[in-house]
Parts: C-alpha cells; structure tokens; sequence
C-alpha cells in the first residue's frame, strides 16, 4: 500500500465519528494552548526585565578601576590606557570622570546659586554611550557646560522640578571665580560659562542631580588659569599645616570612574574577559545577569514542565480514542492482513491517524495560545490600572511566545501523541485475521 494511500484510508476513517475526533482534537489543543501560554509567561517576564535593564547603559558597561603592575594596582589610569580600551574590538565608547577639586560658588542674573562639585566629561565619547538629556543640547565649545537635573535646587528641597523649570536653564549665563595662590596671595578669576543644556534625572527617585558637568576644553581653561591640573589649588603653609604643591602642567593627566561601554550586552563577558587578561581590573553587572537568566530559565523549564502535563492529560483522550478505532476497524484490518498487508503498514496507518489528531491539536492550539497571549498583554495592564490603581511600565509584556517555544510546544503534543497512539497501533498488527472477519475480536 502506498503512502498516499494510506494517507487517504486515514482520512476516511477519521470522517467516520467526527464527533469523537473533535473532542480529542479539543483536548490535544487545550493541552498545547495551556503548555504555551504557561511557558510565555516566563520568557515574557524576562525579556520585560532583563530588557529593561539591557536597554540600560549600566549594563553594557564595564567599570574599570586599575591595572596591575609588578607593585600592586596601579589606579590611575592613563590616556594611554584610554586609547587601548578604545581600540578593543566591540567598544562603543570610553567615558570617564574627573572631578575639579575647587568649591565653585556659582551665581546668575546676579543671584547666587548652592556650591556644587564640577566634573569634566569628554561629551563625544558619552554620546555615543548614551548621554540622554531633558532638555538643550550638548557643550560644543569651552564656554559651554551642562548641568544636573536638579541643579540650583536648595539642599532642603528634594523634589523634582517641572519640565519648565528645567528648560529655564538653558541659555542662561553662570559666573564663577576660579581661585589660585600668586605668591603666598589668593588671587580671584572670574569665569562665565553658558548652560547650553540639561541632564536627564537620574535614574532613581530618590537621586537629585545638582553637578555642573564641564567639557575637557573647559577643564584645560582652568589648569591654564590656575597653573595646575584640574585647577587644584596650591596652599600656603598656616600656622601647624604644611604647604601643598598640587601637580603641574608638566604631570600627566590620570582619569577615574572610567567606563568601557560595549556596542552590545552579548559582548561584555568577552571584553571583561579581554581586559582581565591585559592587566585591567574590572566590574559589570551583566555578571549578575547571566545568574538573573539562569534563574528566569529554571522558571521556564518549570512552567514548560507543568504545562506539559495537561498535554500528557490530553493523551489519555488520544489513547482512548486510537483504542476505540482499533476496535471499530476490526473487520479492516482483517481484510488488510488477509491480502497481504505488512504489519508495520497496519501498524504505520494508526500511527499516521494519531499524529494527525497531535498536529491538528498542537495548530489550532498554537493559534489559540497567541490569541491568548496578546489578550494577556493587553488585558492585563488595564485591570492592573483599575483595580491596583497601579502603572505598568510602558512596553512590558507579560507574555512572550518566542518561535522556539512554539516549536517545543508543537513537538511535545506531537510526541505525545504518537506514544498514545502506539499501544493501539500495536495491538492492531495482533488481530486475528478470521475473528477478524467474523467482527469479534
């Protein structure tokens, strides 16, 4: 008999009892519409989580705090080393910080403004990282500086200004004096700078932003003005204190809090790895998130466990119903076996039945699991806004059905289905050719 004949002796018998075959095929899909869904759950929640925090520059980059040398670690890193870690393969950017030591006190339109601490950034390199800003634009020139979200906030006060207090600050004018010792004498520099933007707040609620951020062409400005680097004052000696000489201009300049950011979150692990064999001690919290993704997995395998229990429950219906056809098919089989048939043939036909009723379940039920999985991400956030008066974060998804869960959920109802099909099937290679005929078995 050939295969396409088979196929259609299959699909004869199936159109016998309808009713039967609907029910079996209903619970084959309800097992594999549970099996996907329950598992979507897990992949959806991780990819809204670790997403969220890949999405993150924190997580593609890499804190690098020193190299080792034959003394110990040496934590000052050097242009030199900036352009190394520039050339690794897969390195986006390098950003650094580097504080200015002086207590600038800052005012404008004449009023005076809180101390706060100024840092350089090299402003090229963190955009390509990322900078993001809630208003203006980025320092292109030496007169030029950004501030922080919260910058002239009064120390007592810890809210969050409004959107339109934060634009105030663009174009406005600061004034500050840089201060240095000429001959045992404090001397005064005056410095005007033009804010040209604002930085976005800071990530968590609780942090308030008040940093004057200068580009590196200011920051050479000031060494020139105050004769040393990073305009660190020089002081004179006072009663018990001695005199401090800060480095010169003629010193190189060492860089701190730098940060290499990958182009990607797959390729931290190999640049860490990368900078751990050239010396270079450092720190990622993509570390961390190969353990949050082995916990997200041991989830998923979870959830796929117990899903695919209601596709064994499932089999119990493909079993009976593969057992009943045997027994109604008696005569069939007889009249096969009796011209000839092989038993694997009889036994390949029955098979072929079951797998059909496994692939037409696991269809229908994929096609019910994404129905289900779109009802759930959209569904979901609104009953959580009305009835937990609580804000789902804009993109999160609750489930996700992935095209490899697909797969697995399709192969697991098709595998269960051919093993209830395979007793049955077993049994039909067994029955008596004349008992057959005679329709009692």
């Amino acid at each position: 008999m050939r295969f396409k004949d088979q196929l259609q002796f299959v699909r004869q018998n199936m159109k016998k009892n309808k009713s039967r075959l609907f029910m079996t095929v209903l619970a084959t899909a309800m097992g594999c519409a549970f099996l996907t869904v329950l598992a979507s759950v897990g992949f959806g929640l991780q990819q809204s989580i670790v997403d969220r925090m890949v999405g993150d520059r924190l997580v593609t980059s890499i804190s690098v705090y020193g190299k080792e040398q034959q003394d110990g670690v040496n934590r000052q890193l050097t242009k030199e080393n900036l352009d190394f870690l520039r050339s690794i393969e897969h390195v986006k950017s390098v950003t650094y910080k580097q504080f200015i030591p002086q207590p600038f006190e800052y005012s404008s339109d004449g009023q005076a403004l809180p101390s706060e601490n100024m840092q350089v950034l090299d402003f090229a390199e963190e955009s390509k990282a990322g900078l993001k800003l809630a208003a203006g634009a980025l320092p292109r020139q030496a007169s030029e500086v950004l501030v922080g979200y919260n910058f002239g906030q009064s120390y007592e006060d810890s809210e969050m200004p409004d959107q339109a207090a934060v634009e105030a600050w663009v174009g406005k004018t600061l004034q500050f004096d840089v201060l240095q010792y000429v001959g045992g004498k404090q001397e005064r520099t005056a410095v005007s700078v033009t804010i040209s933007g604002v930085k976005a707040a800071p990530a968590k609620e609780w942090q308030l932003d008040r940093t004057v951020y200068a580009p590196v062409e200011l920051r050479d400005q000031l060494e020139q003005i105050a004769g040393t680097r990073l305009a660190e004052m020089r002081r004179p000696a006072t009663g018990d204190q001695e005199a401090y000489e800060p480095p010169g201009l003629d010193t190189p300049l060492y860089y701190t809090e730098v940060a290499v950011i990958a182009d990607k979150v797959q390729q931290v692990k190999k640049i860490a790895e990368q900078l751990r064999e050239q010396g270079y001690y450092n720190y990622s919290i993509a570390d961390e998130l190969s353990q949050m993704n082995v916990m997200f997995t041991i989830m998923q395998i979870g959830l796929v466990f117990v899903g695919a229990i209601a596709v064994l429950i499932a089999s119990i219906g493909i079993y009976n119903t593969m057992t009943m056809a045997v027994t109604e098919r008696a005569q069939d089989i007889g009249i096969m076996k009796a011209i000839g048939a092989h038993p694997k043939v009889i036994r390949r036909i029955f098979l072929l039945e079951s797998a059909m009723i496994g692939v037409v379940g696991a269809a229908v039920g994929t096609l019910v699991a994404y129905v289900l999985s779109m009802a759930v991400n959209w569904g979901l956030p609104v009953l959580i806004k009305t009835f937990m008066e609580q804000q789902v974060p804009e993109g999160f998804r609750f489930s996700v059905i992935p095209l490899y869960l697909t797969v697995i959920s399709c192969t697991i109802s098709l595998g269960v289905a051919l093993l209830s099909g395979a007793r049955p099937a077993a049994r039909a290679t067994r029955v008596d050719v004349l008992r057959a005929l005679r329709r009692d078995i």
